[in-house]
Protein backbone atom coordinates (compact mmCIF):
# COMPACT_ATOMS: atom_id res chain seq x y z
CA UNK A 1 0.00 0.00 0.00
CA UNK A 2 1.36 3.82 -0.65
CA UNK A 3 0.23 6.80 0.49
CA UNK A 4 0.92 9.94 -1.53
CA UNK A 5 1.00 13.58 1.01
CA UNK A 6 1.28 16.90 -0.21
CA UNK A 7 1.27 20.64 1.75
CA UNK A 8 2.77 23.79 1.75
CA UNK A 9 3.78 26.16 4.59
CA UNK A 10 4.34 29.87 4.31
CA UNK A 11 5.54 32.49 6.99
CA UNK A 12 6.31 36.02 7.26
CA UNK A 13 10.04 37.54 7.27
CA UNK A 14 11.11 39.97 9.64
CA UNK A 15 14.67 41.36 9.62
CA UNK A 16 16.89 39.62 11.45
CA UNK A 17 20.35 37.96 11.02
CA UNK A 18 19.90 33.98 10.04
CA UNK A 19 16.87 31.52 9.13
CA UNK A 20 16.29 27.96 10.04
CA UNK A 21 16.06 25.69 6.87
CA UNK A 22 15.99 21.89 6.48
CA UNK A 23 17.24 21.68 10.12
CA UNK A 24 20.27 24.06 9.77
CA UNK A 25 20.77 27.72 10.03
CA UNK A 26 21.42 29.71 7.27
CA UNK A 27 22.86 33.41 7.41
CA UNK A 28 19.81 35.86 6.01
CA UNK A 29 18.94 39.49 6.23
CA UNK A 30 15.78 38.03 8.09
CA UNK A 31 14.47 35.85 10.50
CA UNK A 32 10.70 33.98 9.93
CA UNK A 33 7.97 35.12 12.09
CA UNK A 34 6.51 32.04 13.81
CA UNK A 35 5.78 30.49 17.01
CA UNK A 36 8.06 27.58 16.85
CA UNK A 37 11.77 28.15 14.94
CA UNK A 38 9.61 28.86 11.79
CA UNK A 39 11.17 26.24 9.32
CA UNK A 40 8.86 25.93 6.61
CA UNK A 41 10.82 23.86 5.23
CA UNK A 42 10.39 20.66 8.00
CA UNK A 43 6.59 22.25 8.41
CA UNK A 44 5.85 21.09 4.98
CA UNK A 45 7.36 17.66 5.12
CA UNK A 46 5.69 16.95 8.27
CA UNK A 47 2.69 18.19 7.41
CA UNK A 48 2.80 16.03 4.26
CA UNK A 49 2.78 12.92 6.39
CA UNK A 50 -0.06 13.59 8.56
CA UNK A 51 -2.07 14.71 5.57
CA UNK A 52 -0.94 11.20 3.80
CA UNK A 53 -2.59 9.18 6.57
CA UNK A 54 -4.98 11.51 7.32
CA UNK A 55 -3.89 12.14 11.03
CA UNK A 56 -4.48 15.72 10.99
CA UNK A 57 -2.52 19.22 10.61
CA UNK A 58 0.26 20.45 12.60
CA UNK A 59 -1.67 22.80 14.53
CA UNK A 60 -3.68 19.63 15.97
CA UNK A 61 -0.76 17.96 17.32
CA UNK A 62 1.70 20.96 17.63
CA UNK A 63 -0.95 24.16 18.81
CA UNK A 64 0.39 27.72 19.26
CA UNK A 65 -0.90 28.32 22.42
CA UNK A 66 0.69 31.60 23.29
CA UNK A 67 3.60 31.02 26.19
CA UNK A 68 3.78 27.03 25.39
CA UNK A 69 6.74 25.70 23.53
CA UNK A 70 7.68 29.32 21.45
CA UNK A 71 10.89 28.69 19.39
CA UNK A 72 9.94 24.78 19.36
CA UNK A 73 12.68 22.87 17.12
CA UNK A 74 11.07 21.92 14.03
CA UNK A 75 13.54 18.96 13.72
CA UNK A 76 11.64 17.47 16.94
CA UNK A 77 8.40 17.84 15.33
CA UNK A 78 9.05 16.38 12.55
CA UNK A 79 10.80 13.43 14.75
CA UNK A 80 7.81 13.30 16.42
CA UNK A 81 5.34 12.84 12.86
CA UNK A 82 7.79 10.20 11.61
CA UNK A 83 7.45 8.15 14.94
CA UNK A 84 3.59 8.46 13.98
CA UNK A 85 3.68 7.62 10.94
CA UNK A 86 6.66 4.39 11.30
CA UNK A 87 3.95 3.12 14.09
CA UNK A 88 0.87 3.37 11.70
CA UNK A 89 3.37 1.04 9.59
CA UNK A 90 4.73 2.70 7.32
CA UNK A 91 7.93 4.34 5.85
CA UNK A 92 9.35 7.20 3.66
CA UNK A 93 9.81 6.06 0.35
CA UNK A 94 10.98 9.38 -0.72
CA UNK A 95 9.89 13.29 -0.71
CA UNK A 96 10.42 16.28 -3.25
CA UNK A 97 10.19 19.75 -1.86
CA UNK A 98 10.77 23.38 -3.26
CA UNK A 99 11.65 26.41 -1.20
CA UNK A 100 10.53 29.77 -2.49
CA UNK A 101 12.46 32.47 -1.03
CA UNK A 102 13.82 35.41 -2.73
CA UNK A 103 17.25 35.83 -0.92
CA UNK A 104 19.96 34.63 0.49
CA UNK A 105 20.06 31.90 -2.69
CA UNK A 106 20.04 28.56 -1.27
CA UNK A 107 22.39 26.69 -3.77
CA UNK A 108 25.01 25.94 -1.53
CA UNK A 109 22.85 24.55 1.72
CA UNK A 110 21.01 22.19 -0.78
CA UNK A 111 23.27 19.53 -0.31
CA UNK A 112 23.13 19.86 3.78
CA UNK A 113 19.24 20.51 3.77
CA UNK A 114 18.90 16.98 2.00
CA UNK A 115 21.36 15.73 4.62
CA UNK A 116 19.98 17.14 7.11
CA UNK A 117 16.65 15.58 6.81
CA UNK A 118 17.67 12.34 6.04
CA UNK A 119 19.72 12.30 9.55
CA UNK A 120 15.88 13.65 11.11
CA UNK A 121 14.34 10.59 9.35
CA UNK A 122 17.13 8.52 9.46
CA UNK A 123 16.50 7.61 5.87
CA UNK A 124 18.85 7.34 2.79
CA UNK A 125 19.84 11.34 0.98
CA UNK A 126 18.32 9.86 -1.80
CA UNK A 127 15.51 9.47 -0.67
CA UNK A 128 15.22 13.35 -0.19
CA UNK A 129 15.21 15.92 -2.81
CA UNK A 130 15.17 19.64 -2.20
CA UNK A 131 14.81 22.44 -4.87
CA UNK A 132 14.83 26.15 -3.99
CA UNK A 133 13.42 28.67 -6.69
CA UNK A 134 13.14 32.43 -6.21
CA UNK A 135 10.28 34.50 -6.72
CA UNK A 136 10.83 37.25 -9.28
CA UNK A 137 10.18 39.89 -7.59
CA UNK A 138 6.62 38.87 -8.11
CA UNK A 139 4.10 38.35 -4.99
CA UNK A 140 4.83 38.12 -1.08
CA UNK A 141 7.68 35.93 -1.78
CA UNK A 142 9.52 38.04 -4.47
CA UNK A 143 8.78 41.40 -2.50
CA UNK A 144 11.15 39.54 0.06
CA UNK A 145 7.86 39.70 2.80
CA UNK A 146 7.60 35.67 3.16
CA UNK A 147 9.04 32.43 2.61
CA UNK A 148 7.66 29.08 1.36
CA UNK A 149 7.85 25.55 1.18
CA UNK A 150 6.10 22.95 -0.71
CA UNK A 151 6.01 19.09 -0.54
CA UNK A 152 4.92 16.07 -2.01
CA UNK A 153 5.69 12.55 -0.59
CA UNK A 154 5.18 9.14 -0.50
CA UNK A 155 4.80 6.65 1.82
CA UNK A 156 4.87 3.20 1.44
CA UNK A 157 3.01 0.56 3.90
CA UNK A 158 6.32 -1.45 5.63
CA UNK A 159 6.42 -5.09 5.58
CA UNK A 160 6.21 -7.09 8.67
CA UNK A 161 9.80 -8.78 7.61
CA UNK A 162 11.15 -5.27 7.55
CA UNK A 163 9.63 -3.92 10.31
CA UNK A 164 11.44 -6.87 12.16
CA UNK A 165 14.50 -5.76 10.53
CA UNK A 166 14.88 -2.36 11.79
CA UNK A 167 13.19 -2.97 14.94
CA UNK A 168 16.41 -5.28 15.09
CA UNK A 169 18.95 -2.91 13.94
CA UNK A 170 17.57 0.21 15.93
CA UNK A 171 18.16 -2.27 19.19
CA UNK A 172 21.80 -2.77 17.99
CA UNK A 173 22.78 0.89 17.55
CA UNK A 174 21.17 1.43 21.47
Amino acid sequence: MQRIGQSRDIHRLTSGKSLVLGGIRIPSPYAVDAHSDGDCLLHAIAEAMLGALALGDLGKHFPDTPGKDEGRDSAKMLETVYDMVQKQGFHLGNLDATVHLERPKLASHIVPMRKRIAEILGVATEKVSVKATRGEKVGPIGKEEAIMAECVLLLEKTSRIEFLRKRTSDRKQV
